[in-house]
């Protein structure tokens, strides 16, 4: 069974950098066909999605945060890394890694969920 184990700072300093990395255990983050993604929910919110690495090493962001943000992989360690320039209140949410399996369409596994809150 696959697990997903996110790790990082819970409280991020004013227009320095949020660095979050999830451990993955039971699967191999180069799995074919399978997308390594970061999500977050600010307060009071819906679901955000940040973007993803995939499973060839390749990423994809989403449109308001590309600017600013990096997803890279670590396969000896079987982990990828959310990268977040500037952090400002904006950025203040709960975030979250999950699987997106495109063989079946689906993300059916999440990590844990932490929150990350600026200091200002």
């Amino acid at each position: 069974q696959v697990q997903l184990q996110v790790s990082g700072p819970g409280l991020v300093k004013p227009s320095q950098s949020l660095s979050l990395t999830c451990t993955v255990s039971g699967g191999s983050i180069t799995t074919n066909d399978y997308y390594w993604t970061w999500i977050r929910q600010p307060p009071g919110k819906g679901m955000e999605w940040i973007g993803y690495i995939a499973y060839s090493g390749s990423t994809y962001y989403g449109p308001s945060l590309k600017s600013h943000t990096a997803i890279s992989r670590d396969t000896s360690r079987n982990q990828f890394t959310l990268q977040l320039s500037s952090v400002t209140p904006e950025d203040t949410a709960v975030y979250y890694c999950a699987r997106w399996r495109g063989d079946i369409q689906a993300y059916n596994s999440w990590g844990q969920g932490t929150q990350v809150t600026d200091s200002s």
